[in-house]
């Protein structure tokens, strides 16, 4: 009997102890570490390239080093008030990313509302699939000069491409992710009495979810791909008209300067898409582990 009150006494004890908090100084080490695991092949390649292209002294191939003067000159050597952007800056970024997330942004509502739709009615499917599967086989810098003659010159062109792209993934993706919801699932919505918008809401879209969300980091991808590809016809701001005049007029380093920030600017997007899909599917991804 002592024995069990002791025990009792000392759980209100065991239960204040406090786990020992992790200093500053550790959590600064260990993202220090975690970065050196990412990033030293990274870091290692640069340190190649800068060396081999200095001994083989190409003015096709310019060092990195070269590369990064010519991004902080060109973009980001503007005054601390417009936080360090340049003119060149503003009208090179704004366009081009307001046409990215402009046509993907429409992307995603059009296809995920029409793959819903196709992937819950097998009637539609049959009448809309074929069309599908003939847009996607069409790769889309053979319809620019297609898309020059139906819209003019300008936003509404390049976003009409970058939409054309980048909707199938997104579409081919929610539809089988609508198809392939578990028949118990559904079966079990029915029983419970949730039809109509409320089993599409709490039913169908949280289990195609996963499909959707993966479709919809392909079509990012593919975006900016087709951001850079519809500024090159007839536009005249944009980093793909950037990358052309550098071209036309001989300038390698500038030319280089724009893929590396179209490189840094499409590795970022995935990482912010990366988060945003752990955050959102947190509850696919605990499963999937569990499993």
């Amino acid at each position: 009997m002592s024995d069990v009150k002791t025990k009792a006494a000392m759980e209100p004890a065991a239960k204040q102890v406090k786990k020992p908090r992790r200093s500053p100084a550790a959590g600064l080490l260990r993202a220090a570490r975690a970065v050196f695991e990412r990033g030293w092949l990274a870091v290692l390649l640069v340190v190649v390239w800068e060396i081999a292209t200095r001994l083989i002294d190409e003015s096709y191939f310019p060092p990195p080093s070269e590369i990064l003067v010519a991004v902080y000159e060109l973009w980001f050597s503007g005054p601390a008030s417009s936080l360090f952007l340049t003119e060149d800056a503003l009208s090179d970024f704004g366009p081009s990313l307001f046409n990215l997330f402009g046509g993907w942004l429409l992307t995603s509502v059009f296809g995920v509302a029409i793959g819903v739709a196709v992937g819950l009615s097998r009637t539609l499917a049959d009448y809309v699939e074929p069309l599908v599967h003939f847009g996607r086989a069409v790769p889309p810098p053979t319809l620019i000069s297609v898309f020059l003659i139906i819209f003019p010159l300008g936003t509404s062109m390049q976003v009409a491409i970058i939409v054309f792209g980048v909707i199938w993934p997104v579409l081919l993706n929610t539809i089988d992710g609508v198809r392939t919801v578990e028949r118990l699932h559904l079966d079990s919505a029915e029983v419970f009495g949730v039809r109509g918008m409320e089993r599409l809401r709490r039913v169908v879209l949280p289990a195609a979810a996963p499909k959707v969300v993966a479709g919809l980091r392909i079509s990012l991808g593919l975006a900016l791909i087709l951001m850079v590809l519809s500024e090159l016809s007839g536009s005249t701001t944009g980093i793909g008209a950037r990358l052309l005049g550098a071209q036309r007029a001989f300038e390698l380093p500038d030319m280089w300067a724009g893929i590396l920030v179209l490189g840094v600017l499409g590795y970022l997007l995935n990482a912010a898409f990366v988060v945003v899909e752990r955050r959102w599917l947190r509850w696919h991804l605990g499963a999937r582990g569990a499993a």
